[in-house]
């Protein structure tokens, strides 16, 4: 496939992810082949691709779980595969990951698990304080009156929406969100879609979400990326990318299909 220019598009500032010239192999399998990427203060980006393709891969080094072979990754402000430990987790505590399990404690209440990562990572924290970061992000979500219940009380989209609540109580600069609407019927997406558009305008957040859903990409990314054979293929508004004639970009639209 040809490696075609991406386009420029200028913005104030400088980025808050800088991703240069990635690559990323294991063993004879080249998983990232020139990845180029940069992400704006308060901007959506979604990242569409193939299962398998090496989206999880591009976090987990975005993150510094994984180390690149060759390679630029800066994230606000940072050399991430040249941080020492310290730093690095001081790092990672600026950016909040949704999984796509919502990963919470089922032995834990809701307002447990909301009030644990505040536990482990906030010093010298009060009762008080707690309580009312709880509480507000509950209410960003909207499920303050579930704060007493257990996970497995929840359907699947409340269990999504308690998942990004624990992640936004840290206050992260950044958002990672993993296929944030698989497995949700198309109301209970629109309503994750609703969300993570909230989320980016209430706490300014800078997102990266990762998502087959075409409709999610749609309604929040502010540009969509299209990842493909080891790398980004084409970025921009999603109505221009899915303009485009390269035929891979049509097959991954077509297979898709949006109403």
């Amino acid at each position: 496939m040809e490696n075609k220019p991406l386009p420029v598009i200028e913005r104030p500032g400088e980025p808050v992810i800088f991703i240069k010239d990635l690559y990323k192999s294991f063993g004879e399998l080249d998983v990232l082949k020139g990845v180029d990427l940069s992400v704006y203060k308060g901007e959506n980006v979604a990242v569409l691709g193939k299962s398998g393709s090496g989206k999880s891969v591009l976090i987990r080094i975005l993150v510094g779980l994984l180390k690149p072979d060759k390679g630029e990754v800066v994230v606000l402000g940072q050399q991430v595969d040249t941080l020492p430990e310290k730093e690095l987790n001081a790092l990672r505590l600026r950016i909040g990951f949704s999984f796509q399990s919502s990963a919470l404690y089922d032995s834990m209440s809701i307002r447990q698990n909301l009030e644990f990562p505040l536990r482990m990572n906030v010093k010298g924290i009060g009762k008080q304080e707690i309580d009312k970061s709880v509480m507000e992000v509950l209410e960003a979500v909207g499920l303050i009156e579930k704060i007493d219940q257990m996970p497995a009380d929840l359907s699947g989209g409340q269990r999504k929406r308690i998942g990004i609540a624990r992640t936004l109580i840290l206050r992260p600069e950044i958002m990672l969100y993993d296929e944030p609407t698989s497995g949700l019927d198309p109301i209970t997406s629109g309503e994750i879609n609703n969300l993570i558009n909230l989320v980016q305008e209430k706490y300014n957040t800078s997102s990266i979400i990762i998502t087959h859903d075409l409709t999610c990409a749609r309604e929040t990314g502010d540009r969509v990326a299209m990842f493909m054979d080891g790398r980004f293929t084409n970025i921009g508004k999603f109505e221009d990318v899915f303009n485009d004639t390269d035929e891979q970009t049509k097959s991954f639209y077509n297979y898709n299909f949006i109403q």
